[in-house]
């Protein structure tokens, strides 16, 4: 039987092959709840544009709140927060959660993210292996980061072709990471400009473990949440 999930959109960041990835924490009038991620039936699980759509033809933004008609819980491995959408149903728009409320959202990692000591060829604790990240239990969080910092260069190999990518990197709990930015707004500000670092004085990071790819899950920043961006 059908059920529903109202979520504050967290992310909506880019899932290949040609979809997105969205993920949010459960709110109510009480606060903010379990971690929640739609998915498709599909064997790849990325959400169409058709399916994550409203009524209106609009695409969710982050920060809205929005209820999902599901078809099914479907935990899978370290993704435990996945639930497969009812796709005979819109997507519901009700609201927004401003930057301030957004606050009680945050989340304190005790210790590192995941598991530390793996890095690809650009990236630093940016990814754990398969057989290690089947025994985690969570694939989400909202942290606030110390020291965030957007790097665009040109990058190859891990991840096919060279070609403009985007990079966080920041300190969190006594640790660093670079990590890919995979949120298509941030993206599409940070690669207007020319290859270089900017510096984020106040934002938030929904971090995600993405799924297996070469025998690791990768450590993704899937949206990056500033104040302009949250009240703007």
């Amino acid at each position: 039987m059908s059920y529903t999930k109202t979520i504050v959109c967290l992310a909506n960041s880019r899932k290949p092959p040609s979809g997105r990835c969205v993920a949010g924490r459960e709110v109510s009038s009480l606060g903010f709840g379990a971690w929640i991620r739609p998915v498709s039936a599909r064997p790849t699980q990325e959400i169409s544009e058709e399916e994550r759509r409203y009524q209106d033809g609009t695409d969710p933004k982050v920060l809205e709140i929005i209820s999902i008609t599901m078809a099914r819980a479907q935990p899978h491995h370290h993704q435990q927060e996945n639930h497969v959408i009812d796709d005979g149903y819109y997507w519901t728009k009700s609201g927004t959660v401003s930057w301030s409320r957004l606050q009680a959202a945050v989340e304190v990692a005790a210790g590192p993210l995941w598991l530390n000591g793996y890095s690809s060829s650009y990236g630093h604790n940016d990814r754990v292996p398969e057989s290690q990240a089947h025994g985690l239990s969570r694939s989400l969080y909202l942290v606030r980061p110390d020291n965030l910092t957007l790097v665009v260069a040109s990058e190859g190999g891990d991840f096919g072709a060279p070609r403009r990518r985007v990079r966080a990197t920041f300190d969190l709990s006594g640790q660093s990471y670079c990590v890919v930015v995979t949120d298509p707004w941030m993206e599409r500000q940070a690669l207007a400009g020319r290859d270089g670092e900017r510096t984020l004085d106040d934002a938030l990071l929904c971090v995600s473990l993405g799924e297996a790819f070469h025998d690791f899950v990768y450590k993704l920043a899937a949206a990056v949440i500033t104040p302009q961006r949250a009240d703007g």
